[in-house]
């Protein structure tokens, strides 16, 4: 059983990792990849995971609205893909169930991920869960805009500024 970090705190996870490309694992429910996951004929215990070089087409977008869980892997932690396929299942597709990250997950990129769409995150071995959360604290203010702020700091100033006038 992983521990996956969730924004309310440390879960242990039922979900089997397999990084088999070859065939499906016994166990269940199971984290698969993709090509996988497309080729199963019953997809009611297993979730996909995406490789960081993955096209998000139409047809694929549509498929994964059809899962609860899609992981997507940073084979490596200076691999940024990931962050843009979190935020065009989220802002594209409209997917509102849990994403996870996956791979070389590093304490330092959390918050990052979070503000893409990320909810879950299984971190690497060496990294400590409760630095972790902690980690989704690390700033009070958002610059930019995120899944989780639409709109720019200047905006919201702006904003603010129109309503006190």
């Amino acid at each position: 059983m992983r521990n996956v970090i969730r924004l309310d705190g440390v879960h242990h996870d039922e979900w089997t990792l397999s990084r088999d490309e070859e065939q499906l694992p016994d166990a269940r429910p199971a984290i698969v990849p993709l090509a996988l996951w497309q080729a199963a004929d019953d997809r009611s215990e297993l979730a996909p995971w995406l490789p960081s070089d993955t096209v998000m087409d139409t047809r694929l977008l549509d498929a994964l609205k059809t899962t609860h869980l899609i992981a997507i892997d940073f084979p490596a932690f200076t691999d940024g893909r990931g962050y843009t396929l979190a935020r065009l299942l989220r802002e594209r597709a409209g997917y509102t169930d849990e994403i996870c990250a996956i791979g070389d997950v590093l304490v330092d990129q959390l918050y990052y991920m979070r503000r893409c769409g990320f909810d879950s995150f299984d971190l690497r071995e060496d990294q400590d869960p409760q630095d972790a959360m902690r980690a989704f604290e690390s700033f009070t203010v958002h610059y930019q805009t995120g899944t989780d702020q639409h709109e720019a700091l200047f905006e919201r100033r702006l904003r603010e500024r129109q309503l006190n006038a």
